[in-house]
């Protein structure tokens, strides 16, 4: 099957974005958050959320992001390994599918979220998460073989938005059935959505993968898989380190990933708590809504935004529309810092959603342009794509929700994302323009 400029196959392949959105919009965002930051308590202290996990007392918001970054840490230990096998047998489309499914499931099964069986329900949101992240890594391995490199730029923004375009929809669908039934039954309703978020994934998932090529089976117990698969990536890892502009990319790409995917995770965590939405049931009330609104005005500005920063790089060139993005995220960052009421937060979260939908396409489509455009490895080489982001989100989220916890307020935290930010701008004067080996 000949994938390269196939129109219908590319057509599936963004449809992906469409299918998995919801997850990180309804589960990461946008209805979870506010879910748990007002369910998962235990007790209250001094104004502060408690929740007692495995004998231990955590701040409930920053025990999200706590295992958050753990989970990330496991993904950075397993998915070089995977991406290796699924190269060597050149199934790719298997690997996606078993993620997405699981991850689709867990969704479903977060209908079920109990406070009195805290552990595994927070262990279901784990998996959730890895199906998500994991899946993403083999989706995003199709880009250089579906598509010539002057127009992974504009595909990659085409996925994006239509992720962001889905993920709306579906948010509204949501917020309808919650909004639309007698206060006293929202919690229920709420969770209803989870499940919902979990079939529309799932079944989307199968416009993609009903176009992208069958691979071999796997065998569990074919020793020579995983010799495969080790052999792959350190035949990868070899050529990134014989190279300058894509190893100094990677490397600059993982630092703002720890602020970026951070800022992305904890924006409604930080709205939520930083935010004067007013006191009592009344306050509480406007925050939930103030919130929502501001997950919204995200998603919608980031269609324009992933556009904005692909005609950027079109004229000016990708390392230039990076930069350009890093530079607007630092000044988003000292903005947020000081923001206290509604309105500012409002203005904050458009802007964050107009840079944040153009510096994730960018970054995915500048790098499928770096790597050997004759290669057959793509899952190989984006597990360093994906390691890069990961590990930058376990520092990243570590690093939030450890300051949280010790100071106990999210602005302390912000000062990091500046940081990872200027030395991450500073990485990337570094990127030569051209591809240069530094050693035979």
């Amino acid at each position: 099957m000949n994938l390269k400029n196939n129109k219908k196959v590319q057509k599936a392949w963004t449809f992906y974005d469409w299918a998995n959105s919801v997850y990180p919009l309804v589960i990461t965002t946008a209805i979870f958050p506010i879910f748990f930051e007002g369910y998962a308590v235990h007790e209250i202290i001094e104004g502060k959320k408690y929740i007692h996990f495995f004998g231990f007392k955590f701040i409930n918001t920053a025990l999200i992001t706590i295992l958050s970054s753990s989970y990330f840490l496991l993904l950075v230990m397993i998915l070089p390994i995977l991406t290796g096998i699924a190269d060597s047998l050149g199934n790719k489309r298997a690997f996606l599918r078993f993620f997405c499914y699981m991850g689709s499931f867990c969704c479903v099964m977060l209908s079920f979220f109990n406070i009195d069986y805290i552990e595994i329900s927070l262990l279901i949101y784990v998996l959730a998460g890895i199906g998500f992240w994991s899946s993403l890594v083999f989706y995003n391995a199709f880009l250089p073989e579906i598509a010539d490199e002057k127009d992974h730029d504009q595909l990659s923004a085409k996925g994006f938005s239509m992720g962001y375009f889905g993920s709306v929809l579906l948010l509204i669908i949501c917020l309808s059935v919650i909004f639309l039934t007698p206060e006293v039954e929202r919690n229920f309703y709420t969770r209803i959505c989870f499940a919902i978020t979990g079939l529309w994934w799932f079944g989307f998932s199968h416009v993609t993968l009903s176009k992208l090529p069958r691979g071999k089976k796997f065998k569990i117990k074919d020793k020579s898989t995983y010799s495969k698969g080790l052999k792959e990536l350190k035949k990868v890892w070899s050529y990134v380190i014989l190279t300058r502009r894509l190893k100094r990319f990677i490397f600059s790409f993982f630092v703002y990933s720890m602020a970026i995917q951070t800022i992305m995770l904890v924006a409604v965590y930080f709205g939520a708590e930083e935010i004067n939405w007013g006191d009592g049931e009344e306050g509480a009330i406007q925050a939930k809504l103030g919130l929502i609104v501001s997950v919204l005005l995200i998603q919608l500005i980031a269609i324009p935004g992933a556009h904005l920063i692909s005609k950027i790089s079109q004229t000016k060139g990708n390392l230039f529309a990076i930069k350009t993005s890093v530079i607007l995220w630092i000044l988003l960052c000292f903005v947020a810092y000081v923001v206290t009421e509604p309105l500012e937060f409002y203005c904050v979260a458009g802007f964050v959603g107009l840079v944040m939908g153009g510096s994730q396409s960018i970054s995915r489509s500048t790098y499928s342009k770096f790597i050997p455009q004759d290669t057959h490895d793509t899952s190989s080489f984006f597990s360093f794509y994906d390691v890069a982001e990961k590990l930058g989100i376990v520092i990243g989220m570590f690093s939030f929700g450890f300051i949280h916890q010790i100071t106990g307020s999210m602005r302390n935290s912000v000062l990091a994302l500046i940081t990872f930010f200027v030395v991450s701008l500073i990485m990337l004067f570094g990127v030569p323009k051209q591809e240069i080996e530094i050693n035979k």
